[in-house]
């Protein structure tokens, strides 16, 4: 049975699938509130859709337009903003926020305080480990032709991403890649790659026991 707790806030036309969980103060379905000078679209966005066997965990924000598969659990304090796409049991775990505009694969986790940009791709079987921070613009809000430049990182199936990592803007993190706790990522990240230190560099090759 779908629970829903008397302190959650669900907004009007919201799609909860069957066996849901919507925990103490959760709000879902909520539409944006943008600045004036955002260069997001200011746009009424369709409902948002909660596959069957969803928990969206006390107190965790998901935003109208997403669309989030089966059995996906937001953690407590966790957000999930606009036109997001999440796979069938994807873990986001306590006070994550996930921006809009992302893709993220089944499977794929993202553990406590990660902070994942706009315009990010994570494909299946990813795992970002705790406080995790992303970027999408080199630009950092000056000129005009960061629009056209402006894109997260493509994290490839089954890479794993070290705690308090960085990935700049634009950086693609191959399949089975690793990338070490602390790094700085400023270059792509070669498939089945360990890299380490500020900046990345490649230390070796991730064994075949590790891979998927």
């Amino acid at each position: 049975m779908t629970e829903i707790a008397p302190t959650a806030l669900v907004y009007p036309g919201t799609m909860i699938g069957e066996g849901c969980r919507i925990l103490d103060y959760a709000v879902v379905g909520k539409q944006p509130v943008l600045s004036p000078r955002s260069t997001t679209a200011q746009e009424e966005l369709p409902p948002l859709e909660l596959g069957p066997g969803t928990v969206v965990s006390t107190g965790a924000v998901v935003f109208a337009g997403s669309l989030l598969g089966e059995r996906v659990i937001v953690g407590d304090q966790a957000c999930v903003r606009e036109r997001c796409s999440v796979g069938d049991d994807v873990i986001i775990g306590r006070g994550s926020l996930v921006e809009n505009d992302t893709e993220v694969g089944a499977r794929t986790k993202i553990q406590a305080d990660a902070y994942v940009t706009a315009y990010s791709l994570l494909e299946e079987d990813v795992f970002v480990a705790p406080c995790v921070v992303t970027a999408n613009d080199n630009f950092m809000g000056r000129t005009e032709r960061r629009h056209k430049l402006r894109r997260g990182p493509n994290i490839r199936r089954g890479a794993r991403i070290g705690a308090a990592a960085v990935l700049l803007p634009g950086i693609v993190v191959g399949e089975e890649a690793f990338v070490g706790a602390g790094a700085v990522v400023l270059r792509d990240v070669p498939p089945r790659s360990v890299v380490v230190g500020n900046p990345a560099r490649e230390l070796r090759e991730v064994p075949e026991d590790e891979l998927l």
